[in-house]
């Protein structure tokens, strides 16, 4: 067992009808972490309303402590309104400011990331100079650092994810995200492997994941790829598909499982995330294994 701290936004998902689901990627990936048996912090802010004091409930009976989630009276608890394509893949539009934004630098959060085996932030994170200036401090004390690129237009700058980027031990996109990212630094290349390398190089990062939805994922660990080409189902939504894949890699890789064997299990992970709707269902090791062998 590892302890894991998560940094950045958590927040409700509201999906075109109606139904709510707690989210946000870095929350997403605390949740998946906790349910493999890792002892998890969560950095965050709520606002001091309604669906923050159910929020904070929930992660109670996660049992994910709520010492490092701070309460912020002047910002509402985030939340993300969910639109599906014919596809059932996820675009959101995304509050600001929301209580997320407004992280403060404390003591006892420094302590936490300097006892951590690994410390999980998310790019979205750093779109709002308070809860950015926090992450920033952080990175400087943590042991190993997991970045989960998002972009999400209109919240980030080319310099920051740069910054974030370089900061990283770990950094994990989707083949989108990453195209978008060599595009815009002058990488010029749509070969994945090719622009893998290329990201590696120029960060200094030896661990790089590329997500590319229902065709699995590629890891690049220390000079080497690993492949998996998906495992089919029907999809129900794709919210948090993503985060649970990158949980459970994360879950794996900290435990020394054979890199291959890692991406297959996150790669079904998140195959039975999409099968159902919202972020954290609860998933099986019996169904990941059962997925895993019919293929």
């Amino acid at each position: 067992m590892s302890k894991i701290v998560c940094y950045g936004e958590v927040l409700w998902d509201i999906f075109p009808d109606g139904n709510q689901k707690i989210g946000g990627a870095p929350l997403n990936v605390a949740l998946r972490l906790k349910a493999s048996h890792h002892d998890i912090n969560m950095v965050s802010a709520v606002g001091k309303d309604a669906l923050g004091t159910k929020l904070l409930d929930y992660l109670d009976t996660q049992h994910i402590p709520n010492s490092h989630i701070q309460v912020k009276p002047a910002y509402p608890t985030g939340t993300v309104r969910v639109e599906l394509d014919a596809k059932k893949s996820a675009t959101y539009s995304i509050t600001a400011p929301s209580a997320w934004d407004a992280i403060d630098l404390k003591p006892e959060t420094v302590a936490a990331v300097k006892a951590s085996h690994a410390f999980v932030f998310g790019s979205l994170a750093a779109r709002h100079e308070q809860s950015k200036t926090t992450l920033m401090a952080l990175l400087e004390v943590a042991n190993y650092k997991i970045l989960d690129l998002n972009l999400r237009p209109p919240h980030y700058t080319l310099n920051v994810l740069k910054a974030l980027m370089e900061a990283a031990d770990f950094i994990k996109f989707n083949d989108d995200e990453l195209f978008e990212i060599c595009e815009d630094l002058g990488i010029a290349t749509k070969h994945l492997e090719t622009a893998i390398k290329a990201i590696a190089t120029l960060t200094s990062t030896n661990t790089i994941c590329v997500t590319l939805g229902g065709d699995g994922a590629v890891l690049l660990k220390e000079g080497v790829f690993y492949t998996n080409s998906g495992y089919k189902v029907e999809v129900v939504d794709t919210v948090g598909a993503g985060d649970a894949f990158l949980g459970a890699l994360i879950s794996e890789l900290l435990k020394e499982t054979p890199a291959q064997d890692a991406v297959n299990i996150a790669c079904a992970t998140g195959a039975l995330v999409a099968a159902q709707q919202g972020a954290s269902p609860i998933i099986t090791r019996t169904e990941i294994a059962a997925l895993i062998s019919r293929a």
